[in-house]
This record gives structure tokens, C-alpha cells and sequence, in this order.
């Protein structure tokens, strides 16, 4: 039987993916306030353990898309997700901030495939001029995850202890790895996709990604290339914002908005929602100035990083209002703006990379990105408590402008571009409440007009 629209319930897979993904990540920040006091952790402690994650994450995330380019993306990315999953239900037998680091450490390195395998399936399963949307579709997994685990993880602490939120999340994963390797398949062997989809597909795919003689990645030629730096140094500039996010805000809401756990509870999910805002709203941008700015696609994805670069400027005043609620809007807006950049970013990787270089070369702007994030994490832990948080928001900001910058001028289309493909009725870019529900395609009379 054949399934209409089958690549949008591709990209809902590997949505659900990254949300557990995420939620093993942010179990950890919630529950922080809670464990801190019960290991007698200290705020520069809480720290190591944060950057024991990301140091891990930083340096296996190439290792992982190099895997996933070698073998494939179902069976890497089950790997990962097994491995993770195991990860962080271990976490739960910490007994002091240096096992925690440890578990998270291990953490880090199984859950760094899954940007990268997420980029990998929407290059396999969507055209070029859609592939920004899907992009933003499973993006939203990162911030629905930090969603989420406010309200678990205050469940679990509530009717237990904080170790009960670390084994839920962790059997999640594994339940989702069943899934994606019962359902997920590449295009070519996905019966259920009709020869329509599949012809859309391929003829809206840039000419890279049609080569199945493409050669393998090598770090050396991707390192070697002026598109890599270009994203690579962006990536080492706007992830420390995001990362910030993830592992202080319960704890900036707790010791500088002096909210309690149950407040936390109620507001610290809302950033990331407005995160998930900006995952979508920011997939759609960039064939909106397509259309109406009249600039190519991939002039479009810049605009898109510009405009969540300048959105950033909201989390930079925050030091400017008084009001607890105020502060967390203006969180919200850092959490849209980052997630709206962070999406063009992945969009221009799969626009300038091979079908066997996309994972790697994401893998390793990934690196970069937490790479700075970790760099500002040590700081963060050490300034905060000197400076406190209003000066290190505003630095935030202005590394995302100066990102912004370096996309603009670094970053070059490729001469391979995307082959023009005729339109779905029904397809998302046309029609943004169709969701994941693909029509027919249009005869060529019928595109032409």
C-alpha cells in the first residue's frame, strides 16, 4: 500500500527522535536545584558536570557523522540512540558530582549523532526547496524535548526523586530506537512511497545528492573548505546561547528570580516553546523570501540567519527589566530567535555538502559549536557569581550578531544547485496547514500557470 506524503511521516520519526534526544539532556538542568543540594554540589561543580557533557558531545559529534555517513542513517542512528538512551538511565546511579560528570560525559558522546542524522534524513527524503521546512519540523524536537522535561522532571522529584526522571527518559529512548528501526528506510527502499513522491523528491534534489558514484566524506577536503568555516565559526558563536538555555535557566529562575520549584515548573518550559515557534516559523522564512524578496534560496537562508541573529537582542536586556515575567518573555525571545538561526544554519550545510559529506560536515560544525559552549560554560560558572547573569546575556547576543556577519560573507552557493521541481497542491510551502499531508502533483499545464 502506498502512503501519501510518506516523507513528512519520515521527518515526524526522526522529530520524535530528537525529542527524546533532548530530553535526556535537560533532565539534568531541571532536576539541578534538587540534586545540587543533595550531593552538596556547588555552582562551579554543576559546571564540570555541564561541560563534561558538551566537551564529550564536541568531540565525538564528527565521529558520529562520519559513521553515519559510512553505514547509513537507520542503522547509525539506532546505535546512538540505544547507547544514549542506556546513558542516561545510568545517570541515575551517581552518587557524587564527579560519577555525574561521568554518565554525562557518556551521554554526550551517544547523543551526538542526532543533529547530524536528522540533517542526513532530510537530505535523503525531501527536495531542496523543502528541505528548510522539514528542517524546522524536526528541529522543534530539540525544544518540545526541553519542553517536556520541566514537568517530568518535577513529577519524578515529586513522587520519587530526581533518579526516577533519568530511567523514564532513558526507557523512552529505547522504545523509540524500536520504532525507528522498524519504520524508518531510505527512498529508494521505502515500498510504501509512491513513484510520484519519489520522482518530486529526486528531481528537487541538488545534483550532489542524485551522484550515487559520490565519493566518501574527508575531513580534510570538508575542513579544508571556505563553506565549512562559514558555518563552523557561526556554530562556535550562537550555540553558547543555546546551550546557556538548556543548563542555567532553572537555576537563573531559582537564585535571581527567587522562584520556587513548582514556578519553575510552570515557566521554565516556556522559552522552549517559543523555541518551537522559531523552528517552524523559521523553516517557513526561507521560502517566503524566496517568493518575496525575490533572492535565491540560498540567499534566503542568510536572511533567515539574520533576522534570529537580531531577535537576540531580546535575552540581551534582560538585566533591564525587574519583573520575573518579563524576564522569562524576554527568555522567550531568545529561544525563538535561536532556534529560527540554528535551523537556516543546518539548511545551508545541506545545501553546500555531499550526500556522503552532509553528516560529517555537520558533525563537525557541531564540534565547533560545543566546543564554544564549553568554553563559555567555564566561564559562565565562574563570572555568574561575580557579575551576575544580565552581562553574560548581553555577551550572547553579540556573538550571534557577529555570526550572523560571517554567514553573510563567508558563505557561497554551490554551482550544482537544485533542479526545479514540479509542486505538490497540497505541499507545505503552498499550503502551511497541510502539515504533514502531501497532494497530488500538479501536471505540467497546471505549473506553468
Amino acid at each position: 500500500m502506498k502512503i501519501k506524503g510518506m516523507r513528512w511521516w519520515m521527518v515526524a520519526i526522526v522529530t520524535f527522535g530528537l525529542i527524546v534526544n533532548y530530553l535526556a539532556r535537560n533532565t539534568l538542568s531541571v532536576a539541578a536545584p534538587t540534586l545540587m543540594a543533595e550531593m552538596h554540589m556547588t555552582t562551579q561543580q554543576y559546571s564540570y558536570v555541564v561541560v563534561a557533557w558538551q566537551i564529550c558531545y564536541a568531540l565525538v559529534q564528527p565521529v558520529a557523522g562520519f559513521i553515519l555517513d559510512a553505514v547509513g542513517t537507520k542503522i547509525g542512528f539506532a546505535i546512538f540512540a540505544a547507547c544514549w538512551s542506556l546513558a542516561c538511565a545510568a545517570a541515575a546511579f551517581a552518587t557524587g558530582w564527579q560519577g555525574l560528570a561521568f554518565f554525562r560525559g557518556l551521554l554526550g558522546m551517544t547523543e551526538a549523532a542526532g543533529i547530524p542524522a536528522g540533517v542526513k534524513a532530510t537530505t535523503e527524503w525531501f527536495p531542496a526547496k523543502e528541505r528548510s521546512v522539514a528542517i524546522g519540523w524536526f528541529n522543534i524536537g530539540s525544544s518540545v524535548g526541553a519542553v517536556l522535561a520541566p514537568p517530568l522532571v518535577v513529577w519524578a522529584i515529586l513522587h520519587g526523586s530526581w533518579k526516577l526522571g533519568f530511567v523514564i527518559v532513558g526507557g523512552m529512548g529505547l522504545v523509540w530506537t524500536a520504532i525507528w528501526l522498524v519504520f524508518y528506510k531510505h527512498p529508494k527502499d521505502q515500498k510504501a512511497l509512491s513513484d510520484l513522491e519519489r520522482d518530486y523528491i529526486l528531481a528537487g534534489q541538488e545534483a550532489q545528492f542524485k551522484d550515487e558514484s559520490a565519493p566518501k566524506s574527508n575531513w580534510k577536503t570538508i575542513v579544508a573548505s571556505r563553506n565549512f568555516w562559514a558555518i563552523a565559526i557561526p556554530r562556535f558563536l550562537s550555540e553558547p546561547a543555546w546551550q546557556t538555555f538548556n543548563a542555567w535557566i532553572p537555576l537563573y529562575m531559582m537564585t535571581e528570580r527567587h522562584m520556587n520549584l513548582k514556578e519553575i515548573a510552570m515557566f521554565a518550559w516556556m522559552p522552549f516553546l517559543a523555541a518551537d515557534i522559531g523552528c517552524v516559523l523559521g523553516g517557513y522564512l526561507s521560502p517566503f523570501f524566496h517568493k518575496y524578496a525575490k533572492v535565491s534560496l540560498f540567499k534566503s537562508r542568510k536572511m533567515v540567519m539574520v533576522f534570529g541573529c537580531s531577535c537576540m537582542i531580546g535575552p540581551a536586556c534582560i538585566g533591564l527589566v525587574a519583573s520575573p515575567y518579563a524576564a522569562i518573555a524576554l527568555l522567550c525571545v531568545g529561544g525563538f530567535a535561536h532556534q529560527t538561526l540554528s535551523g537556516a544554519l543546518y539548511s545551508i550545510t545541506s545545501d553546500v555538502f555531499g550526500k556522503h559529506e552532509v553528516a560529517t560536515a555537520t558533525g563537525l560544525g557541531g564540534m565547533s559549536g560545543y566546543l564554544g559552549a564549553t568554553l563559555f560554560t567555564l566561564l559562565f560558572g565562574v563570572l555568574v557569581t561575580m557579575v551576575g547573569y544580565s552581562p553574560l546575556f548581553l555577551l550572547l547576543a553579540l556573538f550571534d550578531i557577529v555570526a550572523a556577519i560571517v554567514v553573510c560573507v563567508m558563505a557561497r552557493a554551490r554551482e550544482d544547485g537544485p533542479v526545479v521541481a514540479q509542486p505538490f497542491k497540497s505541499s507545505p510551502l503552498n499550503n502551511p496547514s497541510a502539515g504533514m499531508d502531501a497532494g497530488e502533483l500538479l501536471t505540467p499545464s497546471e505549473s506553468r500557470a
